[in-house]
């Protein structure tokens, strides 16, 4: 196994690392996974792969980090960055904006910050 330890301290794991060799002749990491075809097989990795994943799985940590602050409301779906909540009208915009941008112990000087909106029914803004 392979990990990739995040800031968290949640870990990314690949399953059989492997130097290999890409589709262009050139020297890659290669791992097991789910492929296109639905089953495990042999799949390249590249720089920019590496870090989407990091940065995918960093922002995931923030956000299951302001969803924990959340726990007594209704938090009725979530959708990469944003969180949708049933609310009585006495809970502010503001409230709620604030208590996500607040950072992580383990991201200690991370600019974050949060907008939002009401509205009756789910829409994008």
């Amino acid at each position: 196994m392979l990990f990739i330890t995040l800031p968290s301290g949640r870990k990314l794991s690949y399953v059989k690392p492997r130097i290999g060799t890409n589709r262009f002749g050139s020297e890659c990491v290669t791992y097991e996974g789910i492929g296109a075809t639905k089953k495990w097989e042999r799949l390249e990795s590249s720089p920019g792969k590496w870090v989407e994943n990091i940065t995918q799985a960093v922002a995931r940590d923030i956000l299951y980090n302001a969803l924990s602050a959340f726990r007594s409301f209704d938090v009725v779906m979530h959708i990469h960055d944003e969180i949708v909540i049933e609310a009585d009208q006495h809970i502010s915009l503001e409230a709620v904006c604030e208590q996500m941008s607040r950072v992580p112990p383990w991201a200690n000087g991370l600019p974050l910050r949060a907008d939002g909106y009401e509205c009756d029914f789910y829409q994008k803004n």
